[in-house]
């Protein structure tokens, strides 16, 4: 075992420097851009499906049916809320494509966000759920 590196572990963030500061998307995110992506393809050739290749069908299939929140404003909204908890990207992205219904599950999917020191105490990770579900209802 090497002596200075600490072993990663995600329940306790330590997933390394360059997975902390990563951008990461959720399934809804990228859902709208590969849509986006699809559409720009379709107006560009007389045979929509000249233009795509089969991963990329795979992909947006894959997107789209893992994806929580379909409508724009929500998936933006979804964003936002999370923003607000100081979260890691990847915590954020596992919490807003899981979509936990109790704090518990929310504890169990992102162990991570009741690590000591952070400002998560049961309270804000019900608000912040609580938040969740209001998008979902409306959407």
């Amino acid at each position: 075992m090497m002596s200075g590196e600490e072993e990663e572990n995600a329940a306790e963030l330590k997933i390394g420097e360059e997975f902390l500061k990563a951008k990461c998307l959720m399934n809804c995110e990228v859902a709208l851009i590969l849509e986006h992506k699809y559409e720009q393809l379709q107006q560009m050739s007389d045979d929509p499906m000249n233009q795509v290749s089969q991963v990329f069908e795979k992909s947006l299939q894959y997107v789209k049916r893992f994806s929580r929140y379909k409508n724009p404003d929500a998936v933006r909204q979804v964003r936002e809320i999370l923003s607000r908890y100081q979260l890691a990207e990847f915590e954020l992205c596992v919490l807003g494509n899981l979509c936990p219904e109790t704090v518990e599950e929310a504890i169990a999917m992102v162990p991570s966000i009741k690590t000591k020191g952070r400002a998560h105490d049961d309270d804000a990770i019900e608000r912040m759920l609580n938040d969740l579900s209001l998008i979902k209802k409306f959407e």
